[in-house]
């Protein structure tokens, strides 16, 4: 039995596709290459997008926090007497943060409760304005170590 080269190599070129039968073939692999390659990226792009967002919203919340908590724990350390009744507005125009904080005092009951209301308005419009509320009282002196005081007097 003999075996021929020639004819292994007929059969391997018969089965092969000729060079000239792919020629427009590989336009179209480029092309469905490029669209899947676009519907890709431009799915990212949302995404890039939808992230930035956030990071901004998160990085206004942040500081609207810190100012409100700020200015609540002056409010909450400042003697009860020595915070006035009335609106006072203070605007920030510099800085990384720039806002506008509005605060009401109002008393209810005289020399006993002081509602206070704290609004942050930041100039960025991307950033949200909020606001908190809390109630003053004017704290009682205790005389338990004073054994001699008479009853209306300290």
């Amino acid at each position: 039995m003999r075996i021929s080269i020639r004819r292994s190599l007929r059969a391997a070129e018969a089965a092969a596709p000729s060079r000239e039968s792919r020629k427009g073939f590989v336009i179209v692999e480029v092309i469905v290459a490029m669209v899947i390659l676009a519907v890709a990226v431009s799915s990212l792009a949302a995404l890039v997008l939808s992230v930035s967002k956030s990071g901004i919203k998160t990085t206004g919340d942040a500081y609207r926090n810190g100012v409100m908590i700020q200015e609540v724990n002056r409010l909450e350390g400042i003697p009860y007497d020595s915070i006035p009744n009335g609106t006072s507005t203070v605007t920030i125009s510099g800085g990384k943060y720039p806002h506008t904080r509005v605060v009401t005092v109002t008393e209810p009951t005289v020399n006993v409760v002081k509602s206070i209301k704290i609004v942050v308005t930041p100039v960025n419009p991307r950033y949200k304005p909020d606001s908190a509320s809390f109630i003053r009282t004017k704290a009682r002196t205790s005389r338990v170590l004073c054994t001699d005081c008479a009853e209306g007097v300290l």
